[in-house]
């Protein structure tokens, strides 16, 4: 059991990546053939959204906090984007759809950071003002119609050469997470904030500017996930990307990020990311009803999340 934990501790992907290919070749048991080239690329392209979410959770939980607000945030720059291309083009759309993103994640960050307010209870709140903004807004324009712009649609749903074409907004993306969280002041700055804020502090770092800076960051990337995700879905909606919400908490947690802070990293998030998106397809195979894809898919992420804490957690 403690070469499994120092394993585990050393190199928590490993063992992720050994479930995900389990559960890969138990979808091939279950419905041989399924498993292709069009399947992976398929997998690829909706664990890609989520992924991006689950990449707010856990740049916030290295910090131990978290965002619950970035799932509504997705859904208003996505509805705002296509309510906005008719009259003023994809490109000021685009840009004018991520503003409100940004502020609801200045506002995360002002309440964590200054207020010290928790985050749970600052994104949860924020995102429930963000909901009923957004449904105000809904009523103003619900005559004018609403437009996905053809780009996002080619990179939501398209394949080159059998790639999905989100790939060439993720593997960029993806890069700049990975390598922000170990080579720059600002991801060591998220560690030693999650490990221990007060020691921080004393060494100098000003805490409310990295949770501003992070929450911001956060909002940002959330409202870029929702503008590839309805460029997949192709419909823009008032609850598009809220079934997403708890899914990137999740993500997160079995890729070994700890939600007391200090601890975890990206890779293993977008691998987690691919396990609930290939455990979606076994449940769906399965034709079972909602009621119970639904307990049996959260009991499965507790059960894996609870493990994967059990032996890598040292607190």
């Amino acid at each position: 059991m403690t070469r499994a934990k120092a394993l585990l501790r050393d190199h928590p992907i490993i063992p992720l990546l050994v479930l995900l290919a389990l559960l890969v070749g138990l979808l091939e048991i279950m419905r041989p053939g399924i498993v292709g080239e069009r399947w992976i690329a398929n997998t690829v392209k909706f664990a890609i959204p989520l992924a991006m979410l689950a990449a707010c959770q856990t740049l916030t939980m290295l910090t131990g906090g978290i965002d619950l607000s970035a799932a509504i945030v997705a859904t208003i720059s996505s509805f705002v984007m296509a309510t906005l291309v008719p009259f003023y083009g994809a490109p000021a759309a685009i840009v004018l759809s991520l503003v409100p993103a940004v502020l609801i994640g200045l506002l995360n960050g002002v309440g964590v950071g200054l207020f010290r307010v928790h985050p749970l209870i600052i994104t949860l709140g924020t995102g429930l003002i963000g909901t009923g903004c957004l449904q105000v807004y809904q009523s103003t324009v619900i005559a004018t119609g609403s437009e996905v712009p053809e780009a996002l649609a080619w990179l939501g749903t398209g394949r080159t050469w059998g790639f999905p074409n989100a790939l060439v907004l993720f593997v960029p993306f993806a890069a700049l997470i990975l390598y922000a969280q170990r080579r720059t002041g600002f991801g060591r700055l998220l560690y030693a904030m999650g490990d221990n804020e007060g020691a921080a502090r004393l060494a100098g770092v000003r805490g409310w500017q990295v949770h501003l800076a992070l929450y911001a960051i956060s909002g940002l990337i959330a409202g870029v996930a929702g503008l590839l995700y309805v460029g997949l879905i192709k419909a823009p909606s008032l609850s598009l990307a809220v079934p997403l919400m708890l899914p990137s908490v999740a993500a997160a947690v079995i890729g070994g990020t700890s939600i007391f802070g200090g601890r975890g990293g990206y890779a293993g998030t977008i691998v987690g990311a691919l396990i609930l998106t290939v455990l979606g397809t076994m449940l769906t195979l399965l034709q079972m009803p909602e009621g119970v894809r639904r307990i049996l898919f959260g009991g499965i992420i507790l059960g894996v999340a609870a493990i994967h804490l059990r032996l890598t957690d040292t607190r």
